[in-house]
């Protein structure tokens, strides 16, 4: 098992015009995938991603568009069907930050994250979950279909100046692990990974590569990671969130109940209920939260 082909293969990447998602749709077409490359007009004009694909023998196909309108998920769809005969793998990649203090957050800056991330997942998803939903129904078998998401370490450390992005992360797990449960009857897989790569976003984050070194942070880590999940060498892997950079891929664990505080008798008294959890939390570490922190580092 390992480095399974693609070819034959009709892959969506959204966001592709640079940074991730550019090397995750290069990364795809390698491995054999027709790709349809999705960006706002703007960063494809901008983008050599076409001209990377196309130049290495592969095959690209550029969708401009905003991912927040449903019409630009409508014509992905009718590409990928109608020009190109099919579709198997949906890389939603698409994002933007517009970090802030919560105190400092405007209407604008949430309404946008929430729609490039949550919304532009949703629609793509939506739209090729009916899809494929419907080949399963005419053909009376399943399909072989994949998704993968891009959640983020934010969803799980609920980073103090990202309570936008880090809800519309959390936002997309749920939609993943919502997806797989409903769609792995008829052959869909749904995935989410939750990668830390040197972008153009991230940048005042990671700060520049290292030189003289194999970069811990470099795109291609994460891409390997989405060829897998894009392949039939992932076929019995569905439902999950990973974080992935450099050599590290850590599949994350589903939550677990910490503690069960249970009345005496058929419900709580206001008093016993106070005392039960005031003596429970009283001496806690106060950083010890509802978040990931202790898990990685």
């Amino acid at each position: 098992m390992g480095s399974a082909s693609l070819d034959g293969r009709v892959a969506v990447v959204t966001g592709a015009g640079g940074g991730l998602g550019r090397a995750e749709a290069i990364g795809l077409a390698e491995r054999g995938a027709t790709v349809i490359v999705n960006d706002l007009r703007s960063s494809l004009e901008r983008s050599d991603v076409v001209d990377v694909i196309t130049g290495a023998g592969g095959r690209a196909v550029p969708v401009a568009g905003d991912i927040t309108d449903s019409a630009t998920a409508t014509e992905i769809m009718r590409t990928a069907v109608e020009d190109l005969g099919s579709l198997d793998i949906v890389v939603n990649n698409a994002g933007i930050t517009r970090d802030k203090m919560l105190f400092n957050l405007t209407d604008e800056d949430w309404d946008l994250v929430i729609a490039v991330h949550l919304r532009g997942h949703f629609l793509l998803t939506r739209n090729a979950a009916a899809h494929w939903r419907a080949v399963s129904k005419q053909t009376g078998a399943k399909v072989n279909g994949s998704i993968v998401n891009t959640a983020s370490e934010a969803a799980l450390l609920g980073p103090p100046a990202q309570a936008n992005y880090g809800a519309a992360k959390a936002g997309i797990t749920a939609l993943t692990v919502s997806a797989a449960r409903g769609l792995g009857r008829i052959g869909v897989r749904a995935n989410a990974i939750c990668p830390r790569a040197r972008t153009p976003m991230t940048a005042g984050v990671f700060g520049e590569a290292p030189e003289g070194s194999v970069d811990p942070l470099a795109p291609e880590h994460v891409v390997r990671l989405v060829n897998f999940l894009s392949s039939d060498d992932a076929e019995n892997v569905s439902g999950q969130v990973f974080v992935v950079y450099g050599p590290q891929v850590m599949l994350m664990a589903p939550p677990t109940v910490d503690q069960v505080f249970a009345a005496d008798g058929d419900a709580w008294e206001a008093d016993d209920l106070a005392k039960t959890l005031g003596e429970h939390f009283a001496g806690r570490d106060p950083g010890r939260i509802f978040s990931a922190l202790d898990l990685i580092k």
